[in-house]
Parts: C-alpha cells; structure tokens; sequence
C-alpha cells in the first residue's frame, strides 16, 4: 500500500542510510533488498573525501532512489544551514534530514540550534526532516514551524537499543495525527522496527542495524518485511493488552465429560 512522504508517493516504509557498510557492493545489494526508495547521505563527511569517492556516487545516482541528503556532524545552526545549501546546489533536491547534535558522545540533538536551523531553512524553501529527541514540545514546535514530517528518535544514534521511551513515541502519535512521523536513531532489530509501525509511525529511517549485520543484504531484507508486518498490524487493530488471562475460546458450559454421572 502507498504513502505520501512530503511530495513524493512511496510503496516502503523504510529509509535508509548509506554509511559503514562493508563495501559498495554490498550497500547496493543492501539498498536493493530493502525495497528503501528514499537513501540518506551525509553531505559534509562524504564531500569531505570527494574524489577518492566518486565510485560512491556513481553507485548512487545508478540506485535512482530518492535522495535525503542529511547535516549529520553539525553542531550549529549556522553550519547546518549552509551544508543543507550546499546540498540542494548538489542534489538538486529541496529535501534536508536536519541534524544539529550537542555532543558527540550521545549525538543528542540540540533543541535550540534545530529550531533556529528549522526556521531559517524553510523561510527558504526547504523541506526540512528534523531529527529530534521525543519531546512533545519541540515536535509541536517544529510542526507549528511548518515541518510536514519529524522523525523522533527511538534511542542515540547506531546504539541499537530500540525504543527506549514508547509511551512518549506513543504521546507523539496521538499528539500529532496529522504529522508523518519517521523513528529514526537507536533501531538496532527488525522487532524494534515492527513495533513503531505498530504504535502507528509512519516509517523507519536506520543505518548502523543493517550495516553492521554480518550480513548486511539479509538483514535489509529482514527489516523491510518487519516494517511491512508492524504496518499491518497497526492498521488491523492490535488486540488490548489485559492483567488476566482469558480463553481463546469461551466456555459454554462444562465439558461433557464433567457431566458423565459415574454413580
């Protein structure tokens, strides 16, 4: 079933990064079994080393997905801004995942450099992807500044520990119906990912998991069905969860057996 992400109409549900992988070769089949139409890149450390990759682009632009270029290593508005610049010149695109972290331990975003960030980059035309903590005031902020899709992170970046706060992931979801939200950091397992879809989030967007795997193609390939499962599943209707058991199948009245009389 599609969906819309901003302007673009997609079949998957999973975005994915293009950084750690073993080798070109393997990003390429990775991309490939994941069924990921939208890929991330990280401008400012792949500009950084340009020549020596232009294998990399060149795989890059032969994939034909949709391009997300993202701001990752900012640490001010100021820089994030300029390399979202410099990547619209480059990518052609008006698409930005905007990453400003305060730390390079935790990778944490800044609240207050993403906002001013924010602000600035849509007076200017783009389509801003905020990466941002599940705090429900600053996504209702960056929404009220006109961002269509947030993405909330599930845990730190390439921690690979899930969901840690479900209930405010959860808060988020009823809080703002109308907001594509994409969990994006922390997805370390396919069951990670089938239960964000579940809770009703729109999409995944992830890395390291699939990166990292040891085997990188198969483990795309598991987190793109898991996707598929959780986002059914959430359509379905999950049964409530209870404190007390209950029957799969209700008793009319005693077995027949208990009804023999012996005497």
């Amino acid at each position: 079933m599609t969906w819309t992400l901003a302007d673009k109409v997609l079949s998957s549900r999973l975005l994915l990064g293009t950084a750690r992988y073993p080798s070109l070769k393997i990003l390429e089949e990775a991309i490939h079994a994941s069924g990921a139409e939208v890929i991330t890149i990280a401008i400012r450390r792949h500009a950084a080393n340009l020549e020596s990759s232009m294998d990399f682009w060149n795989i890059i632009k032969k994939l034909g997905r949709h391009l997300l270029p993202n701001t990752a290593g900012c640490q001010s508005a100021k820089e994030a801004i300029m390399i979202a610049q410099m990547a619209r010149e480059i990518f052609d695109t008006n698409w930005i995942k905007l990453e400003v972290t305060s730390d390079d331990y935790l990778l944490q975003p800044n609240p207050f450099e993403l906002i001013e960030a924010t602000k600035e980059l849509i007076s200017q035309g783009f389509e801003v992807f905020p990466y941002c903590t599940d705090d429900l005031a600053v996504c209702d902020h960056l929404a009220s500044l006109g961002c269509r899709v947030i993405m909330p992170w599930g845990a730190p970046i390439g921690s690979g520990k899930g969901l840690n706060n479900p209930f405010a992931l959860k808060t988020l979801r009823q809080r703002l119906p109308n907001i594509t939200l994409i969990v994006d950091a922390g997805i370390g397992a396919p069951s990670h990912a089938a239960t964000a879809l579940e809770l009703g989030f729109d999409g995944i967007l992830l890395n390291s998991a699939v990166a990292l795997a040891a085997d990188p193609v198969k483990m795309a390939e598991g987190f793109a069905k898991a996707i598929e499962g959780g986002r059914l599943a959430f359509e379905a209707g999950l049964m409530p969860s209870r404190d007390f058991a209950t029957p799969s199948t209700p008793l009319i009245s005693r077995p027949f057996w208990q009804q023999v009389n012996h005497a």
